[in-house]
C-alpha cells in the first residue's frame, strides 16, 4: 500500500522532503509531480525499481529513462557538455525540456542508449521537485507517468493513488498536474533536433514545429 503525502506546490515541508528521499534511498518507487506532467521516479542506482517502472508503464528494455538533475553542475558530471550546448542550456534551464546530450562514464550503461550512448536530462523549475533533488543531493531516475493505452499522462494524485497504490511505494499529492509532457532536444549534433514537441517552447533553439 502506497503513502500519500500531500505537500505544499509551492513550500514544501522539509520534513515530508525528508521521509521522500529516505523512501527513495530505501529503493522505492515514487509517483511526484513536475513543471510538466506528473512522473514516476526511483533512485538512479535501483535496477529492481527501474523494472518495476518499466512494468508499470508497460514498457521494454529500450524505453530511455531521465535523469532529473537539480541545476547544470549536476548535468556535467552525467553528460557531456560543450561551450555550444552549456549556453543552450544555461538559457533554458530551469524549465520544461528534456536534452539528449552524450552521457559520461558516470551513467550506468543499462541507462545510455545502447547505440548512440546518449542519455535524456533535465532540470525542472518544479518547487516540490527542486527541494526533493537538494535533500537527495543526485539525479532521480524518471519517466512520465503515462499507462499503456492511454493518450495522456496522468494528472489527478487522488486517481493516481486510486490505481497505482498497489504497485509504487508513495504518492506526493502536489496538486493537479499538467497533461503536457516536457519537450525532448536533441543537442548531440551540430544544431538542435526537436524530438518530442511538449510545453516547452521550441523557438529559443531555432526550431519550428512539423
Amino acid at each position: 500500500m502506497a503513502q500519500f503525502f500531500v505537500i505544499h506546490p509551492e513550500n514544501p515541508q522539509q520534513r515530508l522532503i525528508h521521509q521522500v528521499v529516505e523512501i527513495i534511498r530505501n529503493g522505492g518507487v515514487i509517483i511526484y509531480p513536475t513543471d510538466a506532467s506528473y512522473a514516476i521516479g526511483c533512485g538512479l542506482g535501483d535496477k529492481e525499481a527501474q523494472q518495476c517502472i518499466r512494468a508499470i508503464r508497460g514498457k521494454g528494455e529500450d524505453h530511455p529513462f531521465t535523469l532529473v538533475c537539480r541545476d547544470l553542475a549536476e548535468i556535467s558530471i552525467y553528460a557531456k557538455v560543450d561551450n555550444r550546448q552549456f549556453r543552450l542550456l544555461k538559457a533554458n534551464t530551469p524549465g520544461c525540456y528534456t536534452f539528449i546530450l552524450e552521457a559520461t562514464r558516470e551513467v550506468p550503461k543499462r541507462l545510455q542508449h545502447p547505440k548512440r550512448k546518449t542519455i535524456g536530462l533535465r532540470v525542472p523549475a518544479h518547487p516540490i521537485l527542486q527541494a526533493l533533488l537538494a535533500e537527495l543531493n543526485e539525479p532521480l531516475l524518471s519517466t512520465t507517468l503515462q499507462l499503456p493505452g492511454d493518450e495522456q499522462p496522468l494528472n489527478d494524485p487522488y486517481e493516481i493513488r486510486e490505481l497505482l497504490e498497489h504497485q509504487v511505494d508513495l504518492v506526493l499529492d502536489g496538486g493537479y498536474g499538467d497533461v503536457e509532457t516536457t519537450t525532448v532536444i536533441d543537442l548531440t549534433g551540430e544544431v538542435p533536433v526537436l524530438v518530442r514537441a511538449g510545453k516547452g517552447d521550441i523557438n529559443p533553439f531555432g526550431l519550428e514545429k512539423e
